[in-house]
C-alpha cells in the first residue's frame, strides 16, 4: 500500500489522502448507521450485552466485506454513464467523487443524529446520480444520457421491492410462529418475562436464533454495503494514480488473451448484425462520451494493437494502459447496448454477457488492501454509535414493545434478503428492510404501528433519495466553478 506515494507530488499525495480518507470516513459512518439496525434486536431482547453484540457485529461485517466479492462494488460505479468512467482522472472527475462522497457524508450524519434508520446505500446511490445528472447539464448533453439509467432502474427496482419482501416475509413468519407456538416465551416482550418469570434473558433456543440472524444480518451487511465503499476507493485510486490501477496489474495472460479474444468476437458479432445494430444503435456514440457503439471494429483494432504479443500489463506504459481500459469499458458498453436488440436468441444473449465477462475481468478488481481498509473501517463504525437507533427499532415502530418472535422474524427476513441481493450483485438496503420486517411483524401480531415513527422513516425514504441528488449536484456545481 505505501507504494502508493511513492513518486508522486506533495499535492497529488494530499489529494490521494484526503479522497481515500473519505471513502473510509463513509464506510466509518455506514457501519454505525447501518449495523445499529442489525443489533437492535439482541441487544433490545437482551440476547447479548450491548458491547458484545456490536463487538460480534463489527466481526461479522469485517468478515462479510472480505467475502463478498465485488459484484455490487461494480453496480454501484456503473451508474455512472461511460463518458465519466473513463475521465475520472480529470480534475473534473476527481470532483465528482468528492461531491458524492461529501453529500453522502452530509446526509447519513444528519439522520443519524436524529435517530432515523435512513439508509446509507439509498444515500450512495442518490449521491451517484445527482452528479451524473449535474455532469449532464454542465457539459451540455441529454439528461437522459447522465447517468446510466438501465443499472439505475435495476438498482431502483431492488431497492423498492427489499422493503416490501421484507414486510411480508417477517409477518408470515409471526405469523407461522403464533400458530405452532402461540403460548410460547417466544412471544414475549423482555420486560414481560422479566415481570413474570424474573428473567432477563429470552429462551435458549430462542435466543439463539436472535444471536444467529442478528450476526447473519451483519455479515451479509458487510458483503453488500462494503462492497460500495471498494468500489469507491477503486474510482478515486483511478483517477489519481492511474498507471498503478487502471488495470489489474497482477493480471495473468490468460486474463489478458481472454479480453482481448472477447473484444474481437464482439467485433464478429456486430458483422453479423450490422444493419439491425446500426438502427438500433444510431447516435449511440453521442451519449457516451467518444465510445461509438457503431465502430466497434475501430475499437477493437485499437485495443489488439495495444495487447499483442503483451502477456503482461506492466510492459505497457502509463497512456497505453489508460487506453486498454479506456477501450474495454466502450467495448463493454458496445456489447450491453447489442445486448438490447430485438429478436436476440438465448444463445446469442448468453454469448453476450459471457463476452462483457471476459472484457471487464482486468479492469473490474480491487487490490487485498483496500478489501481489507473497507472491511476495518466497517467493523470499527459498527462499534460505534448505535445507541441513537437502537430505541427507535425497538420501541418507536410498533404500539407494544418488540417481542422475540418478532425481532427474530425481522432479522431472518433481512439475512436471507440481503444474503440473496449480494449473491445476484444487486445493492439493498438493510435499513429498509429490517425496518421493514419489524412493522411487518407487529402487523401480522396485530400489535399495531406508532405512525408518528411510520411517518418519519417513510419521510427519511421518500426524500434520501433526492436529497442526496440535490446536495451531490451542488456540490459537484461548486466544486466546478471553484475550479474555473
Amino acid at each position: 500500500m505505501l507504494e502508493l506515494f511513492s513518486g508522486l507530488a506533495p499535492h497529488v499525495a494530499f489529494t490521494l489522502i484526503l479522497s481515500l480518507g473519505f471513502v473510509l470516513f463513509f464506510e466509518f459512518i455506514n457501519g454505525f448507521h447501518d449495523t445499529a439496525n442489525a443489533v437492535a434486536t439482541v441487544i433490545y431482547t437482551q440476547s447479548m450485552k450491548p458491547r458484545l453484540a456490536v463487538f460480534a457485529s463489527g466481526l461479522c461485517n469485517f468478515l462479510g466485506v472480505l467475502s463478498g466479492g465485488l459484484a455490487v462494488a461494480y453496480a454501484i460505479v456503473h451508474l455512472l454513464p461511460v463518458d465519466l468512467l473513463i475521465s475520472v482522472n480529470t480534475t473534473r472527475g476527481l470532483s465528482m467523487v468528492f461531491a458524492l462522497l461529501a453529500a453522502a457524508i452530509i446526509w447519513n450524519l444528519g439522520t443519524w443524529y436524529l435517530g432515523l434508520p435512513a439508509s446509507s446505500s439509498h444515500t450512495l446511490i442518490g449521491a451517484i446520480l445527482g452528479v451524473g445528472l449535474a455532469h449532464a447539464a454542465l457539459t451540455h448533453v441529454p439528461l437522459a444520457t447522465g447517468i446510466n439509467w438501465g443499472k439505475a432502474l435495476e438498482v431502483g427496482a431492488s431497492l423498492l421491492c427489499s422493503p416490501l419482501v421484507g414486510l411480508l416475509l417477517a409477518g408470515l413468519i409471526v405469523r407461522v410462529l403464533r400458530r405452532y407456538r402461540g403460548r410460547s416465551n417466544m412471544h414475549k416482550t423482555p420486560f414481560q418475562r422479566q415481570q413474570v418469570e424474573g428473567r432477563k434473558h429470552p429462551p435458549f433456543w430462542t435466543r439463539f436464533m436472535l444471536i444467529l440472524s442478528a450476526m447473519t444480518v451483519s455479515f451479509a451487511h458487510g458483503s453488500n454495503d462494503g462492497q460500495k465503499g471498494i468500489g469507491l476507493i477503486m474510482l478515486v485510486l483511478i483517477g489519481i494514480v492511474p498507471a498503478n490501477y487502471v488495470l489489474n496489474m497482477d493480471s495473468n495472460t490468460y486474463q489478458i488473451e481472454r479480453s482481448r479474444d472477447a473484444a474481437v468476437h464482439l467485433q464478429r458479432f456486430y458483422e453479423k448484425h450490422d444493419a439491425a445494430l446500426s438502427a438500433k444503435l444510431a447516435g449511440a456514440h453521442a451519449a457516451n462520451g467518444g465510445c461509438d457503439s457503431q465502430q466497434t471494429a475501430a475499437t477493437v483494432a485499437r485495443l489488439t494493437a495495444l495487447l499483442d504479443n503483451t502477456g503482461d500489463y506492466h510492459k505497457l506504459n502509463s497512456q497505453q494502459r489508460w487506453d486498454v481500459r479506456s477501450n474495454l469499458l466502450c467495448l463493454d458498453d458496445a456489447a450491453k447496448l447489442a445486448s438490447t436488440l430485438p429478436g436476440l436468441t438465448s444463445a446469442d444473449k448468453h454469448h453476450l454477457q459471457s463476452l462483457r465477462s471476459d472484457l471487464v475481468v482486468t479492469t473490474e478488481y480491487a487490490p487485498t488492501w483496500v478489501i481489507m481498509s473497507v472491511a476495518l473501517a466497517l467493523g470499527v463504525g459498527t462499534m460505534i454509535g448505535w445507541r441513537r437507533v437502537v430505541k427507535t427499532v425497538g420501541e418507536g415502530i410498533g404500539k407494544k414493545d418488540m417481542t422475540y418472535a418478532q425481532g427474530m422474524s425481522a432479522q431472518i427476513t433481512a439475512g436471507l434478503s440481503i444474503g440473496l441481493a449480494s449473491w445476484f450483485g444487486m445493492p439493498v438496503s438493510t435499513t429498509h428492510v429490517l425496518s421493514s420486517g419489524i412493522a411487518g411483524a407487529m402487523v401480522a401480531d396485530r400489535a399495531g404501528l406508532q405512525m408518528s415513527t411510520i411517518r418519519n422513516i417513510l419521510l427519511a425514504w421518500l426524500f434520501t433519495l433526492p436529497a442526496a441528488m440535490m446536495l451531490s449536484a451542488s456540490l459537484y456545481y461548486l466544486a466546478t466553478q471553484w475550479i474555473h
